[in-house]
Protein backbone atom coordinates (compact mmCIF):
# COMPACT_ATOMS: atom_id res chain seq x y z
CA UNK A 1 0.00 0.00 0.00
CA UNK A 2 2.72 2.07 0.67
CA UNK A 3 4.55 1.49 -2.02
CA UNK A 4 1.45 2.35 -4.26
CA UNK A 5 1.33 6.00 -2.36
CA UNK A 6 4.58 6.38 -3.24
CA UNK A 7 4.23 5.71 -7.23
CA UNK A 8 1.66 7.95 -6.96
CA UNK A 9 3.48 10.46 -5.70
CA UNK A 10 6.04 10.15 -7.70
CA UNK A 11 3.87 10.19 -10.90
CA UNK A 12 2.17 13.74 -9.75
CA UNK A 13 5.75 15.43 -8.53
CA UNK A 14 7.09 14.13 -12.37
CA UNK A 15 3.77 15.42 -14.10
CA UNK A 16 4.12 18.88 -11.84
CA UNK A 17 7.29 19.42 -12.99
CA UNK A 18 7.07 18.98 -16.32
CA UNK A 19 4.51 21.62 -15.91
CA UNK A 20 6.63 24.10 -14.24
CA UNK A 21 7.98 25.44 -17.82
CA UNK A 22 4.44 25.80 -18.75
CA UNK A 23 2.63 27.88 -15.87
CA UNK A 24 2.07 24.57 -14.25
CA UNK A 25 0.03 23.62 -17.33
CA UNK A 26 0.23 20.53 -19.76
CA UNK A 27 -2.25 19.14 -22.26
CA UNK A 28 -4.06 15.95 -21.82
CA UNK A 29 -1.71 14.18 -24.88
CA UNK A 30 1.29 15.45 -22.98
CA UNK A 31 0.40 14.13 -19.35
CA UNK A 32 -0.18 10.92 -21.34
CA UNK A 33 3.26 11.04 -22.96
CA UNK A 34 4.23 11.13 -19.47
CA UNK A 35 3.22 7.63 -18.73
CA UNK A 36 0.13 8.12 -16.91
CA UNK A 37 -2.56 6.24 -17.96
CA UNK A 38 -6.42 7.48 -18.91
CA UNK A 39 -7.75 5.79 -15.75
CA UNK A 40 -5.02 7.13 -13.64
CA UNK A 41 -5.20 10.72 -15.11
CA UNK A 42 -9.31 10.42 -14.40
CA UNK A 43 -8.64 9.44 -10.66
CA UNK A 44 -6.42 12.44 -10.22
CA UNK A 45 -8.94 14.94 -11.69
CA UNK A 46 -12.05 13.00 -9.68
CA UNK A 47 -10.02 13.89 -6.60
CA UNK A 48 -9.51 17.78 -7.56
CA UNK A 49 -5.67 17.31 -8.08
CA UNK A 50 -5.50 17.96 -11.30
CA UNK A 51 -7.82 20.46 -12.49
CA UNK A 52 -9.41 21.17 -16.42
CA UNK A 53 -8.65 24.88 -17.34
CA UNK A 54 -9.90 24.02 -21.21
CA UNK A 55 -11.28 21.44 -23.61
CA UNK A 56 -7.81 19.71 -22.75
CA UNK A 57 -5.62 21.19 -20.72
CA UNK A 58 -5.07 21.25 -17.05
CA UNK A 59 -3.55 22.57 -14.12
CA UNK A 60 -1.40 20.24 -12.60
CA UNK A 61 0.35 22.47 -10.53
CA UNK A 62 0.29 26.09 -9.24
CA UNK A 63 1.73 28.83 -11.26
CA UNK A 64 5.00 30.87 -10.24
CA UNK A 65 3.91 34.33 -9.72
CA UNK A 66 3.18 36.96 -12.75
CA UNK A 67 3.24 33.73 -15.13
CA UNK A 68 1.09 34.46 -18.56
CA UNK A 69 -1.12 31.87 -17.23
CA UNK A 70 -4.19 33.02 -20.10
CA UNK A 71 -0.97 32.72 -22.94
CA UNK A 72 0.06 29.41 -22.06
CA UNK A 73 -4.02 28.31 -21.54
CA UNK A 74 -4.41 29.94 -24.97
CA UNK A 75 -1.51 28.07 -26.67
CA UNK A 76 -1.72 24.53 -25.61
CA UNK A 77 -5.74 24.80 -26.27
CA UNK A 78 -4.88 25.41 -30.08
CA UNK A 79 -2.49 22.62 -29.84
CA UNK A 80 -3.93 19.68 -27.99
CA UNK A 81 -2.05 17.31 -29.45
CA UNK A 82 1.61 18.28 -28.30
CA UNK A 83 2.01 14.88 -26.56
CA UNK A 84 4.94 13.37 -24.52
CA UNK A 85 6.02 16.35 -22.74
CA UNK A 86 6.55 18.36 -26.11
CA UNK A 87 6.09 22.20 -27.05
CA UNK A 88 2.77 22.49 -28.77
CA UNK A 89 3.01 23.73 -32.40
CA UNK A 90 1.26 27.12 -31.83
CA UNK A 91 2.56 30.26 -30.90
CA UNK A 92 1.63 33.52 -29.51
CA UNK A 93 1.71 35.76 -32.56
CA UNK A 94 0.75 39.25 -34.24
CA UNK A 95 -0.30 42.24 -31.50
CA UNK A 96 -0.03 39.63 -28.46
CA UNK A 97 3.38 38.53 -29.35
CA UNK A 98 4.72 41.86 -29.54
CA UNK A 99 2.97 43.24 -26.29
CA UNK A 100 5.03 39.86 -24.47
CA UNK A 101 8.08 41.32 -26.34
CA UNK A 102 7.37 44.53 -24.39
CA UNK A 103 5.39 46.83 -26.66
CA UNK A 104 4.64 49.71 -25.11
CA UNK A 105 1.82 52.34 -25.59
CA UNK A 106 -0.93 50.32 -27.51
CA UNK A 107 -3.53 48.55 -25.95
CA UNK A 108 -4.64 44.53 -27.25
CA UNK A 109 -7.47 44.79 -29.13
CA UNK A 110 -9.42 42.26 -27.03
CA UNK A 111 -8.14 38.75 -28.45
CA UNK A 112 -5.31 36.66 -27.77
CA UNK A 113 -3.95 36.42 -31.23
CA UNK A 114 -2.04 32.31 -31.73
CA UNK A 115 -1.15 31.19 -35.01
CA UNK A 116 -1.05 27.62 -36.14
CA UNK A 117 0.09 25.52 -39.35
CA UNK A 118 -2.08 25.92 -41.57
CA UNK A 119 -4.00 22.28 -41.74
CA UNK A 120 -3.30 21.50 -38.34
CA UNK A 121 -6.66 21.34 -37.52
CA UNK A 122 -6.89 23.02 -34.18
CA UNK A 123 -9.73 22.86 -31.41
CA UNK A 124 -12.03 25.22 -31.24
CA UNK A 125 -10.35 28.04 -28.95
CA UNK A 126 -11.49 29.42 -25.53
CA UNK A 127 -13.62 32.97 -25.46
CA UNK A 128 -11.52 35.62 -26.06
CA UNK A 129 -8.54 33.92 -28.09
CA UNK A 130 -8.05 34.49 -32.38
CA UNK A 131 -6.29 31.19 -34.11
CA UNK A 132 -4.59 32.20 -37.39
CA UNK A 133 -4.09 29.06 -39.37
CA UNK A 134 -1.26 29.92 -42.14
CA UNK A 135 0.84 28.57 -44.34
CA UNK A 136 4.11 30.65 -43.28
CA UNK A 137 4.31 29.06 -40.41
CA UNK A 138 8.07 28.24 -40.13
CA UNK A 139 9.44 26.48 -36.56
CA UNK A 140 12.00 28.62 -36.77
CA UNK A 141 10.50 31.85 -36.27
CA UNK A 142 8.98 30.86 -33.09
CA UNK A 143 11.02 31.77 -29.88
CA UNK A 144 10.57 28.59 -27.40
CA UNK A 145 12.13 30.40 -24.09
CA UNK A 146 8.65 30.90 -22.26
CA UNK A 147 5.66 30.53 -23.39
CA UNK A 148 5.88 30.34 -27.50
CA UNK A 149 5.46 33.16 -29.39
CA UNK A 150 6.53 34.65 -32.87
CA UNK A 151 9.95 36.48 -33.18
CA UNK A 152 9.05 40.07 -33.07
CA UNK A 153 10.07 41.09 -36.57
CA UNK A 154 7.65 38.24 -37.67
CA UNK A 155 4.90 39.04 -35.34
CA UNK A 156 5.20 43.20 -36.56
CA UNK A 157 4.26 41.84 -40.13
CA UNK A 158 1.35 39.33 -38.61
CA UNK A 159 0.33 42.09 -36.67
CA UNK A 160 0.41 44.41 -39.92
CA UNK A 161 -1.18 42.05 -41.90
CA UNK A 162 -4.34 41.19 -39.65
CA UNK A 163 -4.65 44.86 -38.61
CA UNK A 164 -8.08 46.31 -38.70
CA UNK A 165 -7.22 49.47 -41.15
CA UNK A 166 -4.31 50.70 -42.74
CA UNK A 167 -3.77 53.03 -40.35
CA UNK A 168 -3.56 50.61 -37.69
CA UNK A 169 -1.44 48.20 -39.50
CA UNK A 170 1.33 51.38 -40.02
CA UNK A 171 1.01 52.14 -36.34
CA UNK A 172 2.28 49.27 -35.11
CA UNK A 173 5.10 48.74 -37.73
CA UNK A 174 6.58 51.87 -36.71
CA UNK A 175 5.68 51.34 -33.02
CA UNK A 176 7.50 47.66 -33.13
CA UNK A 177 10.75 49.66 -34.88
CA UNK A 178 10.93 52.81 -33.06
CA UNK A 179 10.90 50.94 -29.65
CA UNK A 180 13.52 48.73 -30.74
CA UNK A 181 11.54 45.56 -30.66
CA UNK A 182 13.17 44.83 -33.81
CA UNK A 183 14.85 46.16 -36.89
CA UNK A 184 13.56 47.81 -40.34
CA UNK A 185 15.88 44.87 -41.92
CA UNK A 186 14.60 42.34 -39.94
CA UNK A 187 11.12 43.34 -40.89
CA UNK A 188 12.09 43.71 -43.92
CA UNK A 189 13.35 40.50 -44.26
CA UNK A 190 10.22 39.12 -43.60
CA UNK A 191 7.95 41.01 -45.44
CA UNK A 192 9.44 39.61 -48.44
CA UNK A 193 8.15 36.41 -47.89
CA UNK A 194 4.70 37.53 -48.30
CA UNK A 195 3.69 37.10 -52.16
CA UNK A 196 0.00 38.01 -52.04
CA UNK A 197 -1.67 40.65 -49.68
CA UNK A 198 -3.30 44.15 -50.00
CA UNK A 199 -1.45 45.82 -47.65
CA UNK A 200 1.72 44.27 -48.73
CA UNK A 201 3.01 47.69 -50.89
CA UNK A 202 1.34 49.53 -48.22
CA UNK A 203 3.90 47.86 -45.58
CA UNK A 204 6.75 48.56 -48.29
CA UNK A 205 6.30 52.35 -48.29
CA UNK A 206 6.10 52.69 -44.66
CA UNK A 207 9.07 50.38 -44.34
CA UNK A 208 11.23 52.88 -46.45
CA UNK A 209 9.91 56.17 -44.58
CA UNK A 210 11.16 54.33 -41.04
CA UNK A 211 14.69 53.73 -42.95
CA UNK A 212 14.66 57.36 -43.93
CA UNK A 213 14.48 58.24 -40.00
CA UNK A 214 10.43 58.65 -39.52
CA UNK A 215 9.92 57.55 -36.09
CA UNK A 216 6.71 58.18 -35.53
CA UNK A 217 3.20 57.68 -37.32
CA UNK A 218 2.48 61.58 -36.88
CA UNK A 219 5.68 62.05 -39.43
CA UNK A 220 4.88 59.34 -41.49
CA UNK A 221 1.36 60.67 -41.90
CA UNK A 222 3.32 64.07 -42.78
CA UNK A 223 5.20 63.02 -45.09
CA UNK A 224 2.62 61.17 -46.99
CA UNK A 225 0.61 64.89 -47.25
CA UNK A 226 4.12 66.38 -48.06
CA UNK A 227 3.98 63.96 -51.10
CA UNK A 228 0.45 64.54 -51.98
CA UNK A 229 0.62 68.23 -52.03
CA UNK A 230 3.76 68.27 -53.88
CA UNK A 231 5.95 69.55 -51.76
CA UNK A 232 9.32 68.96 -51.85
CA UNK A 233 10.83 65.90 -50.11
CA UNK A 234 12.38 66.91 -46.63
CA UNK A 235 15.29 65.17 -44.57
CA UNK A 236 13.89 63.73 -41.96
CA UNK A 237 15.35 63.26 -38.24
CA UNK A 238 17.92 66.11 -39.08
CA UNK A 239 21.00 66.90 -36.55
CA UNK A 240 21.49 70.65 -35.56
CA UNK A 241 23.57 71.69 -32.51
CA UNK A 242 23.31 74.85 -30.81
CA UNK A 243 24.70 75.93 -27.54
CA UNK A 244 22.42 73.52 -25.84
CA UNK A 245 23.23 70.63 -27.34
CA UNK A 246 22.45 68.83 -30.11
CA UNK A 247 18.88 68.50 -31.49
CA UNK A 248 17.30 65.86 -33.70
CA UNK A 249 14.84 67.77 -35.43
CA UNK A 250 11.34 65.77 -36.58
CA UNK A 251 11.69 67.32 -40.35
CA UNK A 252 13.96 69.99 -42.05
CA UNK A 253 14.46 71.19 -46.12
CA UNK A 254 17.96 72.35 -44.98
CA UNK A 255 18.26 74.10 -48.53
CA UNK A 256 15.17 76.43 -47.47
CA UNK A 257 15.84 76.58 -43.71
CA UNK A 258 12.66 75.15 -42.33
CA UNK A 259 11.78 73.15 -39.76
CA UNK A 260 8.73 71.39 -38.91
CA UNK A 261 8.38 70.00 -35.33
CA UNK A 262 5.51 67.17 -34.97
CA UNK A 263 4.12 67.56 -31.58
CA UNK A 264 2.30 64.10 -29.92
CA UNK A 265 0.90 64.04 -26.37
CA UNK A 266 3.74 63.32 -24.78
CA UNK A 267 5.08 67.34 -25.61
CA UNK A 268 2.21 69.20 -23.46
CA UNK A 269 3.71 67.30 -20.19
CA UNK A 270 5.18 70.94 -19.05
CA UNK A 271 8.84 69.44 -18.48
CA UNK A 272 9.00 68.39 -22.19
CA UNK A 273 7.08 72.13 -23.34
CA UNK A 274 9.97 74.10 -21.42
CA UNK A 275 12.68 72.15 -23.42
CA UNK A 276 10.98 72.30 -26.46
CA UNK A 277 10.42 76.11 -26.34
CA UNK A 278 13.85 76.67 -25.71
CA UNK A 279 14.82 74.25 -28.68
CA UNK A 280 12.86 76.17 -31.08
CA UNK A 281 14.33 79.19 -29.71
CA UNK A 282 17.70 77.91 -29.98
CA UNK A 283 16.56 76.72 -34.05
CA UNK A 284 14.98 80.34 -35.04
CA UNK A 285 18.01 82.18 -33.44
CA UNK A 286 20.38 80.22 -36.03
CA UNK A 287 18.11 81.31 -38.88
CA UNK A 288 15.60 78.51 -39.71
CA UNK A 289 11.57 79.09 -40.07
CA UNK A 290 10.44 76.32 -37.27
CA UNK A 291 6.75 75.65 -38.19
CA UNK A 292 4.90 73.64 -34.88
CA UNK A 293 1.99 71.06 -35.49
CA UNK A 294 -0.05 69.11 -33.16
CA UNK A 295 -0.62 65.50 -34.16
CA UNK A 296 -4.37 65.97 -33.31
CA UNK A 297 -3.98 69.20 -35.97
CA UNK A 298 -2.45 66.73 -38.17
CA UNK A 299 -5.22 63.86 -38.25
CA UNK A 300 -8.02 65.98 -37.92
CA UNK A 301 -7.52 69.61 -40.39
CA UNK A 302 -3.97 68.84 -42.55
CA UNK A 303 -4.97 70.88 -44.91
CA UNK A 304 -4.75 74.41 -42.62
CA UNK A 305 -1.46 72.78 -41.78
CA UNK A 306 0.29 72.12 -44.50
CA UNK A 307 -0.60 75.61 -45.95
CA UNK A 308 1.32 77.01 -43.42
CA UNK A 309 4.17 74.73 -44.97
CA UNK A 310 4.15 75.48 -48.45
CA UNK A 311 4.02 79.34 -47.82
CA UNK A 312 7.21 78.92 -45.44
CA UNK A 313 8.95 76.79 -48.18
CA UNK A 314 7.76 79.80 -50.88
CA UNK A 315 9.49 82.60 -48.70
CA UNK A 316 12.33 80.68 -48.40
CA UNK A 317 12.77 80.40 -52.49
CA UNK A 318 11.41 77.09 -53.14
CA UNK A 319 8.38 76.58 -56.23
CA UNK A 320 6.98 73.73 -57.68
Amino acid sequence: MASDRRVRVDRRARVAAHAAAQAGLLTRPQIRGLGVTAAQLEAEVVADRWRPVGRSTLSVAPPQPGEPVDWWLSVLECAPRAAGGARPRAALAGLTALIAAGLRGIDDDGHVHVAAPKSSHPVPPPAGVRVHETRRWRDEDVLTSGVPRARPEVATIQAALWARTDREASLLLVAAVQQRLTTVDAVGAVLDRIRRDKRRALLRAVLRDVAGGVHSLNELDFAAHCRARGLPEPDRQAVMRSPRGTSYLDVRWRRWRVVVEIDGIGHLEPARWIDDSLRHNEIALAGDTVLRIPSLGLRLDPAQHLDAVERALRRAGWSP
